[in-house]
C-alpha cells in the first residue's frame, strides 16, 4: 500500500512529522468502501440516479474466490447465482431480473463493453480477475439510456491505474480450500507522455464438488499516450479463458445425501474472449469533452455435455462398452461497438447545466454451432466423430442508436434531467436445422429495433452531504438466439416476436451525516412481452408450442443500506452496516404453457426472486489491519412460473429453499509493501443452492461452496 503525504514547503521537523502522521492514521480508519458516483463525470450524467461505487482495494473479502455476496455486500438487493464454480464468473441480478452470467445489465471494463453480443446473447462470458479491478461501478435501470437500454443498468469494472513511477510491480497470489491455487502479477509505470498496466493471471481449482476442477488464466495490456494536455489515447488488449469440469445437476435426494456428489465427469465447458479496443479521450475547451471507443468481443463459448437429465445416468454401455457420444456446442462471436460521447457544459440561468450526447454502433454476428456429435471420451474435446452439426446458424444485427440527455440545473439546489434515446436496427436469422429435418423455409426470422425511448430524474441537495433523488427511465431487452431457435420440429417461433420492453422507476434519500452514511429508496420494475412458450393447434390439428411474447411482470421493492462508523480511538474504529432489500415480483396477464394447455399465471410470482434479501456486517479496523464478519440472508424463491412447491423427479423445479451464510475476512498490513489476507467462507458449512435452472448448465440442483478457507499475500514495489 502506497500512502501519499502532501509535498511540504519547508523540511518538516520531527514533532510535525508526528502530527502528521497521526492525521493520516485517522484518515485511514474512517475511510469508506461504499462511495457515490459524482453527479457529473467523464462524459456521463449520474445526477438523479441510483449509484453505487464499491472501492475493493484492501477491501476484506476473497477477491481470488469472487464470492458476489461478499464483493457485493454493501449493495442491496443484489442476488447472486452461483452456478460457475469458485473463482470463475460473477452471476448477480438486482430488482427481480435474471441474474444468469449479468445479462440484464450493460457490462463494461472501464467502459468498454463485455457483453459478448448485445442481441444475440447478451451474457458477459468475458472473466475478469477482481484482482485487477479498483473499484465497481452500478448504475441502477434509470440511468441506462446513456450507455444502452437494460433493465438492471450498467456494471462498469474500472481497472487500477498505472503507478506514477517508471516501473512499479504487484503480485497477489492465494492458496485455498480444495486446490485453489491463483497467481496475479502486474507491472505498471509513467515514463513521460507514455503510461502503461499489464498484468496476468493464472488460476487452478480442484473445486468443492467430485468433479468440479477448473483451470484460469486471462492477460491485459493497456498502453496510454498523452498526445498533449488534452487528449489522450488509449489502447488495451484483454483475453480471458477458463475450462471448468462441469459436476453435473442433482435431485433434491441426491442434494439431501451428499451435495458434493456428481452425476457427470465427462462434462466440460469453456468460454475464451478477447477483448481490443482503442479509446481517444479529448477534452475540446473548458466545457467540452469527446470521448471515441471502439472495440470488439472476439471468441467463442465452448460446451461438451452429455446432456441428460440428473435422473439418466451417465455410464458405459454394456454392448459397446463404451460411454455415448457426447454433446458438442460452439457460439462463435464476432461483436463490433463503436461509440462517440459527447459532453458539453454550459451557463443557464446563471448555474452550471449539462448535456451528454452520444451515438453508439453495434455491427454483431452471432454463428451458433449446436447438437455436435462429439466423443465418448471422458476428457475436454470438441471434435466431432461425425461431420456437421444438428443447427448451423448464423444472428446478425445491425444497429444504430443515438442518445441525449441534459441536467437542467434550474436552482443551486435543484436539477432536473431529461433524455431520450432512438434504437434503429434489425437482427436476422439464417442458417439450417438438420435435426428432425426442419423445414428450411421456418427459420429465418426478422426482429426490428426501431423505437424511441425516454427518461427523466431529479435530484435535491438538501444539504453538502444529502440529498433527495427520483427517476423514471424505458427500458428494453432485445429477443435473443435462444428466443427463437426451435428446440424441436413441433416447435415455431413466433415471426411477430416483439422486443421486451418497461420501465424503471425509484426515488430515494441519500447522504451523510456524522458517523452515519445512508441509501433508502423505492423502485418499481414494469417488464413487459416477457418471451415463453404457448401450446397451438395448427392446420392439421398437430399440437404445436410457440415461442412467443407470453404476458408482462411488474417487480417493486425498497432498498436500504445504512453503514455507521465509530471512532474508537486515535487508531482504531469499528463499522457497522446493513444493505437489506424487500421485493414483491409478481407476473401480470400472463400465460404459459403446461403440458398440452396453456395456464394462466397471473399474480403468481417471478421466479428466482426472494422476497427479502439482507447482508449484515461489522469491520474493525486498527492502523493498517482489519476484520471483517458478514451475515447474508436470502429468503426462499420459486423455480418456475407455475410457482411448484414440491420438486418433481429431476428437481428442475421446485422451492428454492431460504439459507443463512456466515464469513469472516481479515487484512493484515505486515509492511509498506506486504500485506495478508485470510478468509473463512460459509463458515458454518451450510448446504445451500441459489437457483434451479431451466436451461444451461443443465435443469436440477446446482449446490453452491460448503465451507472454505483461504489465505492471500500481497506484495507491492
Amino acid at each position: 500500500m502506497v500512502f501519499t503525504l502532501p509535498v511540504l514547503a519547508q523540511t518538516p521537523s520531527r514533532d510535525d512529522a508526528k502530527k502528521l502522521k497521526e492525521v493520516n492514521i485517522n484518515r485511514i480508519t474512517k475511510q469508506r468502501d461504499i462511495k457515490r458516483l459524482d453527479s457529473v463525470a467523464g462524459t456521463f450524467i449520474f445526477s438523479g440516479k441510483k449509484n453505487e461505487v464499491i472501492e475493493l482495494t484492501n477491501r476484506d473479502a476473497a477477491l481470488t474466490e469472487k464470492y458476489g455476496r461478499q464483493i457485493f455486500a454493501k449493495i442491496p438487493g443484489v442476488f447472486v447465482y452461483d452456478m460457475d464454480g469458485t473463482g470463475n464468473q460473477v452471476n448477480i441480478s438486482t430488482r427481480g431480473l435474471d441474474p444468469h452470467r449479468g445479462w440484464e445489465f450493460n457490462i463494461r471494463k472501464d467502459g468498454i463493453i463485455t457483453n459478448s453480443d448485445m442481441y444475440g446473447y447478451p451474457a458477459s462470458h468475458y472473466n475478469i480477475p477482481m484482482e485487477a479491478v479498483e473499484r465497481i461501478e452500478l448504475v441502477r435501470g434509470t440511468g441506462s439510456l446513456q450507455y444502452g437500454a437494460q433493465f438492471g443498468g450498467m456494471l462498469n469494472y474500472v481497472s487500477k491505474r498505472p503507478d506514477s513511477s517508471a516501473l512499479a510491480f504487484q503480485s497477489i497470489n492465494t492458496v485455498g480450500s480444495y486446490g485453489l491455487l491463483s497467481s496475479f502479477n502486474s507491472v505498471s509505470g509513467t515514463k513521460g507522455k507514455f503510461r502503461y498496466y499489464a498484468w496476468f493471471n493464472k488460476k487452478s481449482n480442484s473445486g468443492y464438488r467430485e468433479n468440479g476442477d477448473s483451470k484460469y488464466d486471462a492477460q491485459n495490456i493497456s498502453l496510454f499516450y498523452q498526445l498533449n494536455p488534452d487528449l489522450e489515447i488509449k489502447a488495451e488488449y484483454t483475453r480471458s479463458n477458463y475450462v471448468i469440469h462441469l459436476a453435473g445437476q442433482l435431485t433434491d435426494q441426491m442434494f439431501k445425501d451428499d451435495p458434493r456428489s456428481s452425476t457427470r465427469s465427462r462434462n466440460y465447458y469453456n468460454p475464451e474472449i478477447h477483448v481490443p479496443s482503442i479509446t481517444a479521450d479529448w477534452k475540446a475547451g473548458e466545457q467540452t469533452r469527446l470521448k471515441l471507443s471502439t472495440s470488439a468481443i472476439i471468441g467463442a463459448r465452448n460446451s461438451v455435455l452429455f446432456d441428460k437429465l440428473a435422473t439418466v445416468a451417465d455410464v458405459i454401455d454394456p454392448v459397446t462398452l463404451q460411454y455415448a457420444n457426447r454433446q458438442v456446442d460452439i457460439d462463435h462471436f464476432n461483436s463490433y461497438t463503436t461509440e462517440l460521447r459527447l459532453l458539453q457544459s454550459y451557463s443557464l440561468f446563471g448555474q452550471t447545466s449539462n448535456l451528454a450526447a452520444g451515438v453508439q454502433y453495434m455491427n454483431n454476428d452471432l454463428h451458433r454451432q449446436q447438437l455436435g456429435k462429439g466423443s465418448t471420451a471422458s476428457d475436454f474435446d470438441l471434435s466431432l466423430v461425425t461431420p456437421g452439426w444438428g443447427r448451423d446458424l448464423h444472428l446478425k444485427t445491425n444497429n444504430f442508436a443515438f442518445f441525449a440527455e441534459n441536467r437542467w440545473v434550474l436552482l443551486p439546489k435543484f436539477s432536473i434531467n431529461t433524455g431520450f434515446r432512438v434504437e434503429a436496427g434489425e437482427t436476422n436469422m439464417s442458417g439450417t436445422i438438420a435435426k428432425d429435418n426442419y423445414p428450411a423455409n421456418d427459420i429465418p426470422n426478422k426482429i426490428s429495433h426501431h423505437f424511441p425511448l425516454f427518461a427523466a430524474n431529479a435530484q435535491y441537495e438538501l444539504s453538502k452531504t444529502m440529498n433527495l433523488y427520483a427517476g423514471w427511465s424505458q427500458a428494453y431487452r432485445p429477443v435473443i438466439f435462444k428466443d427463437i431457435i426451435p428446440g424441436a420440429l413441433n416447435e415455431l417461433a413466433d415471426k411477430n416476436l416483439k422486443d421486451a420492453k418497461g420501465y424503471n422507476l425509484e426515488g430515494g434519500f441519500r447522504g451523510s451525516y456524522k458517523f452515519l452514511v445512508w441509501d433508502v429508496s423505492y423502485f418499481q420494475l414494469q417488464y413487459n412481452d416477457r418471451l415463453g412458450t404457448l401450446v397451438q393447434t395448427n392446420s392439421s390439428n398437430q399440437e404445436i408450442y410457440l415461442k412467443t411474447n407470453i404476458g408482462d411482470s411488474k417487480t417493486k421493492g425498497l432498498e436500504l443500506f445504512t453503514q455507521a462508523e465509530f471512532q474508537l480511538n486515535k487508531t482504531a474504529s469499528l463499522s457497522l452496516f446493513t444493505a437489506t432489500a424487500y421485493m414483491d415480483a409478481q407476473y401480470q396477464n400472463a400465460v404459459i404453457r403446461s403440458g398440452s394447455a396453456n395456464v394462466s399465471v397471473d399474480g403468481n410470482k417471478v421466479e428466482s426472486v426472494p422476497e427479502w434479501q439482507s447482508r449484515n456486517g461489522a469491520t474493525l479496523k486498527i492502523k493498517h489491519n482489519s476484520l471483517s464478519l458478514l451475515h447474508s440472508y436470502t429468503a426462499r424463491s420459486f423455480a418456475d412460473a407455475l410457482n411448484t412447491v414440491a420438486p418433481n423427479a429431476s428437481g428442475s423445479i421446485g422451492l428454492v429453499p431460504s439459507y443463512h451464510l456466515f464469513d469472516a475476512n481479515a487484512n493484515i498490513g505486515i509492511t509498506g509493501y506486504l500485506r495478508l489476507g485470510l478468509n473463512v467462507n460459509n463458515a458454518f458449512d451450510k448446504h445451500y443452492f441459489t437457483k434451479r435452472p431451466q436451461f444451461y448448465p443443465g435443469p436440477g440442483i446446482w449446490p453452491s461452496d460448503g465451507r472454505t478457507y483461504s489465505a492471500t499475500v500481497s506484495v507491492s514495489l
